[in-house]
């Protein structure tokens, strides 16, 4: 039987082994050249402005990639609407544009890495014309594009003369089913949701083991690619991500130190077979969530309930909770990630690592990750191909807000920390690998809900939940983490300890608050 994987494997062969159209217009021969057998559908821009401020920098949502790689459909409603969404990838958990003083002319390059059969593996590469000799390659968030690090990190990178590259992990984002409840892999948005999403990523031949894979092919790629560019070879090259894309940089500081030369995750996610990990910090969230929130009145969202203990003591930090004069809840922190990530994050990694649980019958707030990895086949072995270790052999800062509350500091940043440790017994300092935990007080997963409420379907229409103004960004505190891990490699400077960051302060040489924050939450 011809299927799609087969089409698509027979068209990357005959891309590679044929003249690809518009090579020779768009793209310099020496980049032509080193990318010829490497990638598909190559299309590179001579670009006045290569950060964010040029709108053609970034596209638009549903546009330029609207096929696989092999120019066949994209499945579900609206043409694969949702496969491709930079401009929203771009904004999803950074809070805007690094502050941008002028134009960086330059080279952009994208296109499709030539070895995925499923046509979905992308990356994207910019060249500054005034480059520094240096190299970023970024991970990606969630299940974003090779455009989400535009605001976060391309923006602060490339004007200080670094050429940035990115991948999407090997795949597209996501699709709307056009009969969702009866798609065996999709997942509603939320409890009270009736729109159900597809990932890619939970397909047959995109494990999540590829997320690294095409983070290290994504630096390689990069690598001889700035060199035929720049006829010069990258002096250093660096990994930065945040989310899924901090895990993308744990994993590549792990398996390929001569890759790299150092890494900043920010907020990565954390994988231990034996946990923690998602499956096993979600479920209570989820199961205990509606009974915290009761009807939304006085009595309502009660951080001494039962049910609000039971999410506390999965590691996650308390709530902020939001009211109007007569005691009503008008929003929530915890509200805002029941809406948006609890149950879709979960269903998303449940369906990849334990595929035969019944999702939507069984509940993903009864799910119990340490019954099934013990008695059923496969779910232990399929986390632990992904799992984070902490044997690092190359410099690695993680940057983490104490109340992020999709990846908790407790059983998430902290628990990476302890991984190192324990593979390094302690030591961080007088061996060639150091290793930093700088805690953002009051940081969360969401830079955006500082600024902004969001709707929730237990809301009345119109009303949002947020914004919170108690709460900090952690964007800046990381792009200043990158300068001071360079500084670290490059110039032998000192790192600083790792330590909390009050509210308003900043990364000390001689911190006033070593180690972990001593409360996830200050008012």
């Amino acid at each position: 039987m011809i299927t799609r994987r087969t089409l698509g494997l027979a068209f990357a062969v005959l891309l590679v082994l044929c003249a690809i159209p518009g090579w020779a217009d768009t793209c310099p021969s020496d980049i032509a050249n080193f990318l010829a057998g490497k990638a598909v559908g190559v299309v590179c821009t001579a670009s006045t402005d290569l950060t964010t401020n040029n709108p053609a920098t970034t596209p638009a949502n549903n546009t330029t990639v609207t096929t696989f790689a092999d120019g066949s459909p994209l499945p579900g409603l609206a043409n694969g609407f949702g496969a491709f969404t930079p401009t929203t990838d771009r904004s999803v958990i950074s809070n805007g544009p690094a502050p941008i003083t002028g134009p960086v002319p330059g080279l952009q390059v994208e296109g499709w890495f030539a070895d995925d059969p499923l046509g979905e593996a992308r990356f994207l590469l910019r060249f500054p014309n005034n480059w520094n000799g240096r190299l970023v390659v970024a991970g990606a968030s969630g299940t974003r594009s090779e455009f989400n690090g535009d605001y976060a990190w391309s923006d602060y990178v490339l004007q200080k003369g670094y050429a940035y590259a990115s991948q999407n992990k090997g795949v597209y984002n996501l699709y709307l089913p056009t009969n969702g409840s009866q798609d065996p892999l999709a997942c509603r948005l939320n409890p009270s949701s009736t729109t159900f999403v597809h990932f890619f990523d939970n397909d047959d031949g995109k494990p999540f083991t590829q997320w690294t894979d095409y983070m290290l092919e994504g630096a390689q790629l990069a690598q001889g690619a700035a060199k035929a560019n720049y006829h010069h070879p990258v002096r250093y090259t660096y990994a930065v991500g945040t989310s899924n894309g901090g895990y993308q940089v744990r994993r590549a500081i792990e398996q390929a130190p001569n890759l790299f030369d150092g890494g900043v995750d920010w907020e990565g996610t954390f994988i231990d077979p034996d946990g923690p990990n998602i499956l096993i910090s979600l479920p209570p969230a989820i199961a205990n969530f509606l009974a915290y929130a009761g009807n939304f009145g006085p009595a309502s969202f009660d951080p001494t309930s039962q049910a609000a203990q039971n999410i506390l003591n999965a590691g996650y930090p308390p709530d902020i909770v939001l009211r109007d004069g007569a005691g009503n809840v008008t929003g929530s922190l915890w509200l805002n990630y029941w809406t948006a990530f609890w149950e879709v994050t979960a269903c998303q990694w449940q369906k990849r690592f334990d595929p035969t649980y019944q999702t939507y019958v069984a509940g993903l707030g009864n799910y119990d990750y340490i019954s099934r990895e013990e008695n059923v086949p496969g779910v232990y072995s399929s986390v632990e191909a992904v799992e984070t270790t902490g044997k690092i052999k190359k410099p690695l800062i993680t940057v983490a807000g104490t109340m992020d509350s999709l990846l908790p500091i407790q059983n998430q940043a902290r628990a990476y920390e302890a991984a190192v440790n324990a593979s390094r017994k302690g030591n961080n300092d007088k061996r060639k690998a150091q290793y930093r935990l700088y805690e953002v007080q009051n940081g969360n997963h969401i830079e955006a809900y500082k600024i902004a409420g969001i709707a929730s379907p237990l809301l009345p229409p119109g009303q949002l939940s947020g914004p919170f103004p108690e709460l900090e960004l952690i964007q800046p505190y990381a792009q200043n983490a990158f300068d001071l891990l360079v500084d670290y490699v490059e110039n032998k400077a000192s790192l600083p300890a790792s330590q909390c960051i009050p509210r308003g302060g900043s990364i000390e040489g001689s911190p006033s608050q070593p180690g972990h924050c001593s409360q996830l939450f200050v008012p």
